[in-house]
């Protein structure tokens, strides 16, 4: 059995924050019944890359779920949507603050008709403060720190190559939900849980908040470094790059005896870690001079059976084929009838009572589970599906 087999969910999210965390809720066992815009959807259904007229971006990140359309403008599509919330252990929306409100389907109205229900909302700004408001975007939430840090020194302000603040506050709002479902089994009443980009973006800065304190400045670009450890970096061979990561002072000496250079394990400029990142100029021309003389894959072997951490850097095509991340069942096949086959991620989690397979099912239709889900969840019959679709509301 799944942890969250016999979840229902109510999925009004769109793009990636709040259905990134859908999708994991689903890895778990949930059922995610996807609330979109009849004949519209989700907006990253019209994000690329695309296959056969089909987002495969939209795909991989909504695997799995169901789709009903619902025009929420409408007051029958109001109506349905709070026969559902009566059904539903929770709910989900990434809407604008104040959006759900304007519909009359804001949390206290909710709360209302489902006093157990757990009420999860993730946006821009979160749902107080000056604002709360504001329309965002990942980008918005980069550029409030993360790329002031990312980078080279004096290049442009850079973005982190994947959509960090997105993905940083689907994972907080998978967090915050599942302490909600928790409590809501031990106290049999729902509660909101309040989740903003900027907020889970902040929350993942890791030291440079204290840096800067510390240090009297605002950190800035160093490239592909650690500000304070050393050496833990990206080095070139003298065929390609590749990382080494030297936590500890134990690790630097073994270190230095791999790379021939015993010396520089009791040097008073290198022999702790505070002294080689003051004299990591000084040190990385040392290194420099040393990683060019061999390949990569020579100081790879060296130093890993040192078991000193290092390793390759790898383009995303041979990570797809990486033997330790498909022997975790990282890269999952997905049958679409109109993209075919493709590789989607897999469940990092892993739970000894999760079955692990190595498939997923494919991203709905628009809408293309309206019957059964009204059928079944609200005894609407087939007749009266038939209308609300004539009549605009699904």
């Amino acid at each position: 059995m799944k942890p969250f087999e016999n979840i229902k969910v109510l999925d009004l999210t769109r793009v990636l924050a709040g259905p990134f965390s859908t999708m994991i809720l689903q890895e778990m066992g949930a059922e995610i019944i996807k609330i979109e815009v009849p004949e519209v959807g989700d907006d990253a259904r019209q994000f690329g890359p695309f296959k056969n007229g089909k987002s495969a971006y939209f795909t991989s990140i909504n695997r799995g779920k169901k789709s009903i359309s619902l025009n929420l403008k409408s007051e029958k599509g109001k109506e349905i949507l709070k026969e559902l919330i009566m059904k539903a252990d929770l709910i989900v929306e990434n809407f604008r603050p104040g959006t759900m409100e304007k519909l009359g389907l804001g949390y206290e109205t909710i709360k209302k008709l489902n006093p157990r229900i757990v009420y999860a909302a993730c946006s821009g700004f979160g749902h107080t403060g000056p604002e709360s408001e504001k329309a965002s975007y990942d980008i918005l939430a980069q550029a409030a720190g993360i790329m002031s840090i990312t980078g080279w020194p004096g290049n442009p302000p850079t973005r982190v190559g994947m959509s960090i603040a997105d993905i940083g506050s689907g994972l907080y709002l998978t967090i915050g939900i599942m302490s909600a479902l928790y409590q809501q089994k031990v106290t049999g009443l729902g509660l909101k849980v309040d989740v903003s980009i900027l907020d889970s973006q902040i929350g993942i800065l890791e030291n440079a908040i204290v840096r800067t304190q510390v240090e009297n400045k605002a950190p800035e670009p160093i490239g592909n470094r650690h500000p304070t450890i050393t050496p833990f970096q990206a080095y070139k061979a003298n065929d390609k790059w590749f990382v080494i990561a030297v936590g500890n002072d134990s690790l630097w000496k073994l270190f230095c005896k791999v790379i021939g250079k015993d010396d520089m394990g009791t040097n008073p400029k290198f022999s702790t870690n505070k002294t080689r990142t003051e004299n990591i100029i000084e040190l990385n021309q040392i290194l420099d001079s040393v990683f060019i003389t061999k390949n990569s894959d020579e100081w790879l072997k060296l130093i890993d059976d040192a078991k000193i951490p290092c390793g390759p850097i790898n383009s995303i095509d041979k990570l797809l084929v990486n033997e330790q991340a498909n022997f975790r069942n990282m890269f999952v096949e997905v049958d679409d009838e109109k993209i075919g086959k493709i590789k989607v991620v897999g469940n990092p989690v892993k739970l000894s009572t999760l079955e692990e397979v190595n498939f997923r099912n494919p991203a709905p239709e628009i809408g293309e589970n309206n019957y059964d889900i009204l059928k079944q969840l609200l005894g609407y019959d087939s007749d009266y599906v038939d209308n609300l679709k004539k009549e605009g509301v699904l």
